[in-house]
């Protein structure tokens, strides 16, 4: 309201007066701090009188000076404000506001407090009609909603909300099960590929899906992100034929047992090319997808998805869902009295009230890791020194600086495996005597104290400071540089020494690992190249899930060994939802699939 904004000039024009403490003014002088007439400068100060938040006793007679009592604190009232602009939905406006002031870590922590609190499952009567809403928090901004070009969690959270593949993953990650296409074959050389189409399926916009959609989806992402993730897979395509309107026919180059892991992937989601095409070819924050919602607005940081009556499984129980993205550095109360959510992503369980919250599912995890560039001329080209930089590597300090996550030491992107106990190093270095000190030890590996950049995304900031300060304790300098997650496959990190990544551990595993692996021939010394492609051909060639995860066990190990691949930790992310919510079930990421859920 402007009348807030009028009393917040006032109250800063005297920042040394106390509230309750009188202030001898003239309305000419008021009226000057609020760059407003006499007149108005009048109602003003009886409206803000009228709300009881200050005594305006005037005086009159020339040269006599009125009095001015100021009641309301002005950090009450920036809160009031910040509610207000959150009532009309500009969340983004409410933090900047509260960011700007001299008290703003106080105000923000009540703030929070307050805002946890609008969080949760509500009904609204809109006439005769009731509407079931989900008000969801993420904190994490949204950049893209196009299935070709999303970069984060978050996004591809949403992207599952409203898009739809040819075929999906359980979520165990075991079976590959049908989705819009309802049947599928593979030929004997295992290359050509043929999927059969529902009928029927329509896109948000209202026309059908039909097979030129699939092969327009497929080739756009070709000609779009020819270097974004999974493009190994999407690169491979030779040729994509549509016999008729429900029939697409793909023609691989080569055999490629994780193709069909592929489209079930939300980057292989099916975009209609009618939309496509009269937006330019990308679809940014403003999808169209055949998913479960279809996306209503966005502005200020909150995206409202609708429930999507002609979906081809059936209408979900929600009707709205307002996702409300707060800025990463935000932390809504741990209290469980001041949380209402029935759903949260990545929870302290320690914190929570284990009556309250009777169910949680451990779903996926991240584990970071750092990977060598051999192919850079500096100190790291010699084992030895990779060597000692694994054994300087304390995962038990990085734990402790990172207490509070759900966080627990790694060694492999396997848990709970043989593979997990740290292998015996081939090369050990010598020591020459009890005292010897671990600079000493690196200066015989021939380490001459040279600064090793370590290459990381933003998000990843503070773990790179923390291997900065753990390394200075052994004697060896880390400078970083941080690099945007959709530059960071590009060449500015071969000028790294390091670099610091991780991957999540889904039902996708397969196809994580074997991108990351591609990624990582960029930086490997010859020789690495070489392992790497025979292994990764290995496993395009291996029909048998179970033998793809031994050649990927076998891959790690041998990495490890040479000081390729050095492991910090893994972060397991947990669910947490209220007994009050029914038919909770989980997509790629553990995340829940809001179109399931309904509440008691």
């Amino acid at each position: 309201m402007k009348i807030r904004k009028h009393y917040l000039t006032l109250r800063h024009a005297f920042p040394q007066l106390q509230e309750e403490s009188p202030l001898e003014t003239t309305l000419e002088e008021l009226a000057a701090q609020l760059d407003c007439t006499h007149r108005n400068m009048v109602l003003l100060l009886k409206r803000m009188q009228q709300e009881q938040w200050l005594t305006w006793q005037p005086k009159k007679g020339r040269g006599n000076r009125s009095t001015l009592i100021f009641h309301m604190r002005k950090e009450q009232l920036l809160l009031e404000e910040a509610k207000q602009l959150v009532a009309k939905q500009d969340l983004q406006s409410a933090l900047e506001l509260l960011q700007s002031t001299e008290h703003s870590s106080h105000l923000r922590e009540q703030f929070q407090d307050w805002l946890s609190g609008q969080f949760g499952f509500r009904s609204e009567l809109q006439g005769d009609r009731r509407s079931d809403v989900l008000r969801f928090p993420l904190t994490q901004t949204i950049h893209s909603l196009d299935p070709a070009a999303i970069h984060y969690a978050g996004e591809s959270h949403l992207v599952n909300q409203l898009f739809d593949g040819l075929v999906r993953m359980d979520s165990k990650g075991e079976h590959i099960v049908p989705h819009l296409a309802h049947a599928w074959e593979v030929d004997e050389t295992r290359t050509v590929w043929t999927f059969y189409l529902r009928k029927g399926v329509r896109f948000h916009h209202g026309r059908e899906m039909s097979a030129s959609d699939v092969k327009y989806a497929l080739e756009r992402l070709q000609r779009l992100a020819p270097r974004g993730l999974y493009s190994w897979a999407y690169a491979g395509i030779k040729e994509i034929v549509c016999p008729n309107e429900t029939t697409v026919v793909i023609r691989l180059l080569e055999r490629n047992e994780l193709f069909l892991g592929f489209l079930s992937t939300n980057r292989a989601a099916i975009v209609p090319e009618d939309v496509c095409e009269a937006a330019g070819g990308w679809m940014g924050t403003n999808p169209v997808g055949t998913g479960p919602f279809r996306l209503a607005g966005h502005e200020h940081g909150i995206w409202i998805l609708e429930a999507f009556p002609a979906y081809f499984q059936g209408r979900g129980f929600l009707d709205r869902v307002e996702v409300w993205t707060l800025p990463e550095n935000e932390h809504l109360s741990d209290s469980t009295q001041k949380q209402p959510f029935q759903v949260m992503h990545n929870v302290r369980i320690s914190d929570m009230d284990a009556q309250r919250w009777q169910q949680v599912r451990q779903s996926g995890m991240t584990t970071k890791f750092m990977t060598v560039n051999e192919k850079k001329e500096g100190p790291l080209r010699n084992p030895r020194i990779r060597q000692a930089l694994s054994l300087a590597l304390d995962r038990a300090y990085l734990l402790e600086q990172l207490s509070g996550d759900v966080i627990e030491e790694a060694n492999s992107f396997f848990p709970n495996l043989a593979t997990e106990v740290q292998e015996e190093p081939p090369a050990p270095l010598p020591y020459p005597s009890p005292s010897t000190t671990f600079e000493q030890l690196l200066h015989s590996a021939g380490y001459q104290g040279e600064t090793l950049t370590l290459a990381t995304i933003p998000q990843y900031e503070q773990d790179a400071l923390l291997l900065q300060n753990m390394y200075a304790l052994s004697g060896i300098k880390l400078q970083i540089m941080l690099i945007p997650a959709e530059q960071f496959n590009g060449e500015l990190r071969m000028s790294a020494d390091l670099v610091l990544f991780a991957i999540m551990i889904d039902e996708h595993r397969e196809l994580r690992l074997y991108d990351m692996y591609k990624s990582m021939q960029q930086h490997a010394a010859l020789e690495v190249q070489r392992l790497l492609d025979d292994s990764l051909q290995l496993l395009r060639n291996e029909i048998d899930p179970i033998r793809r995860k031994t050649l990927l066990e076998q891959l790690e190990s041998q990495l490890k060994q040479r000081y390729s691949l050095l492991f910090l930790y893994r972060k397991h992310l947990k669910t947490a939802y209220h007994p009050s919510i029914r038919g909770i079930s989980f997509d790629s990421l553990g995340w829940v699939r809001f179109r399931d859920i309904w509440f008691t």
